[in-house]
């Protein structure tokens, strides 16, 4: 496959690149969410920013909504870092997925990773949702929680599932496509030129602070910083863009299943989605062992080097087998 890049590009100019083809990619999206919006719901763009203002107050807000979220993230993330794999004459595969996956029962076991990781990851929640700037930042301080409360306002309306089809559709454009796209951009694309820039424990670090950074959430960027951080490194040691997708959407599809239960009824305990209180350490400890245990065998099963081909020769005295090295 030929580009119109060179393989060679620095690695900054490549996510230089890569922020354009996001630009334009966000264009592509917008052109398609205003096409769809006339033809779908009967809406001029006009009316789409009013409802988009004040989604509750439409009967099409939620579905609009929806629509404009996947078909933005996805044709613009995932548009971008396609057409920047392509731009450079590589394969998605080849690009994205250097190395093979292997059984893909270890998608399960990243999958498992990131719902013990979760006591853990509630006290980290709660501890940077009750953090304070200093009193210098404190109009800064005001304005982020002024903000966030208006984004999980926003959020607490796109999650109310009062029925299986409005679950499904969160279940895609909440929890399947910003794993796919965000994945592509972030860990695909931006820690892969990072770490070949600087170093591979730099990279996964400073792309990281950039996912947590992006979303605009400075009483959530702890948790979200070190959830990258997880992320990066399956990354890192699995070279397979699949192993970081399992674990982005297993992260946002079992909170979206325990909300919709919830929501129904389902919890007799007293459960709170909405909650950022932390979970007791009783379970927050062994949720820390257990992870680092689970890490630690994925790192050395991702990392061990591939066993020696085995050749068949055959001689006057019968098959022989040899080392694919030797």
């Amino acid at each position: 496959m030929k580009g119109f890049l060179p393989r060679t590009l620095h690695p900054g100019l490549q996510i230089l690149v890569l922020l354009a083809m996001l630009v334009a990619g966000g264009c592509v999206g917008y052109a398609i969410i205003f096409a769809w919006a006339q033809w779908g719901f009967g809406m001029s763009v006009l009316e789409i920013q009013q409802v988009a203002q004040a989604p509750a107050a439409s009967p099409q807000g939620w579905s609009l909504l929806m629509m404009m979220q996947g078909v933005l993230l996805f044709v613009a993330g995932t548009g971008g870092a396609l057409g920047l794999a392509s731009a450079l004459g590589y394969g998605w595969a080849e690009y994205f997925s250097p190395r093979r996956l292997g059984a893909a029962g270890w998608l399960l076991v990243v999958a498992v990773l990131i719902i013990v990781t979760l006591p853990f990851m509630s006290t980290i929640i709660a501890w940077n949702a009750g953090a304070h700037f200093p009193a210098a930042l404190n109009d800064f301080e005001v304005w982020a929680r002024t903000s966030e409360d208006k984004a999980a306002v926003l959020t607490k309306f796109l999650t109310n599932f009062n029925s299986p089809a409005r679950f499904w559709v969160g279940v895609l454009v909440i929890g399947l496509v910003p794993a796919v796209a965000e994945e592509l951009v972030f860990r695909g694309v931006i820690q892969k030129n990072l770490v070949r820039w600087f170093s591979p424990h730099i990279g996964v670090w400073l792309g990281a602070a950039i996912f947590s950074a992006i979303h605009m959430q400075f009483f959530g960027f702890v948790p979200r910083f070190v959830l990258g951080l997880v992320l990066g490194y399956l990354y890192l040691w699995s070279g397979n863009i699949l192993v970081s997708m399992a674990a982005h959407f297993t992260q946002n599809a079992f909170q979206l299943v325990l909300l919709y239960l919830a929501q129904r009824g389902q919890f007799g305990w007293g459960f709170d989605p909405d909650s950022s209180d932390a979970l007791p350490w009783a379970l927050a400890i062994p949720s820390v062992l257990l992870s680092a245990g689970l890490l630690y065998v994925l790192h050395r099963h991702f990392t061990a080097p591939a066993a020696p081909t085995a050749m068949l020769t055959l001689s006057s005295e019968g098959v022989a087998v040899r080392g694919g090295d030797a």
